[in-house]
């Protein structure tokens, strides 16, 4: 049974194989009848498991390498869309209002002006923050005015202006 155990580590040790040529391995070349003998030693690889453990680390090393580029362009994309998103700075305030409605109207003008917000992403946006950040009560006046507001920017630049003689 001993014999056994050491055997298995013995042979553990073979297969595991030196990971560098940097410690006090032997490597030589010999005649089969050395080569024999040395396999029965099982305190040194032998050269198939030196080769196969350096062609494992060159593997792992490429592996490593297409993860690392991958990495890298999903980073270099993030980058990218970061750059194309626009970042909209809104205070809110608490305001006491005689004319809801034109308070909303001139607040949307101003925010669509001043942030130049054309793209309908953009504009959904606006429209969810001022649902969300204003009372229930307010939504309807707040979609309608919503509303007019883009009808009359958007609407109005695309179509032809026509002088009255």
């Amino acid at each position: 049974m001993q014999n056994s155990k050491a055997a298995a580590a013995a042979k553990k040790q073979k297969l595991k194989g030196c990971s560098a040529l940097c410690c006090s391995c032997r490597l030589s070349i010999s005649s089969s009848s050395e080569e024999a003998e040395s396999s029965n030693s099982d305190r040194y690889p032998t050269i198939s498991s030196l080769t196969h453990a350096m062609v494992q680390e060159r593997l792992d090393k490429m592996i490593r390498e297409r993860e690392e580029a991958k990495n890298e362009e999903r980073r270099r994309r993030r980058a990218e869309r970061d750059e194309k998103t626009k970042f909209i700075v809104m205070i809110t305030m608490e305001k006491s209002s005689y004319d809801p409605r034109e308070d909303f109207r001139e607040s949307i003008e101003q925010m669509i002006m001043t942030n130049k917000i054309h793209d309908t992403k953009d504009l959904r946006r606006l429209l969810n923050y001022y649902v969300s950040m204003n009372a229930e009560e307010y939504r309807g006046v707040i979609l309608e005015v919503f509303h007019e507001v883009c009808t009359n920017f958007f609407l109005s630049c695309k179509q032809p202006l026509y002088h009255q003689v």
